[in-house]
């Protein structure tokens, strides 16, 4: 069984474009500055592939998934995986 997945967004590369909480709104909201707050918690199972399109839609390339027990993974290793 595969770890949980857990969004992180580097608030350094963010300029607030909202791109992801467009595409993932069941876990990104926005701040009054249009900067994104991500829920705490892992990704559930069913939002995983939505994550994986706020990560590669990000024009900024903010937005990282990473597994909950291992260090960071690349949403195109993830891309090829079966969800």
């Amino acid at each position: 069984m595969k770890s949980p997945l857990v969004l992180r967004i580097d608030r350094i590369r963010c300029d607030g474009r909202g791109t992801c909480a467009e595409v993932l709104p069941e876990l990104i909201e926005l701040d009054h500055w249009g900067y994104p707050i991500i829920a705490n918690g892992s990704v559930p199972r069913d939002l995983e592939r939505l994550a994986i399109a706020a990560v590669e839609l990000c024009p900024k390339m903010a937005l990282e998934l990473k597994a909950a027990e291992e260090g960071a993974r690349s949403v195109s290793d993830r891309t090829d995986e079966p969800l």
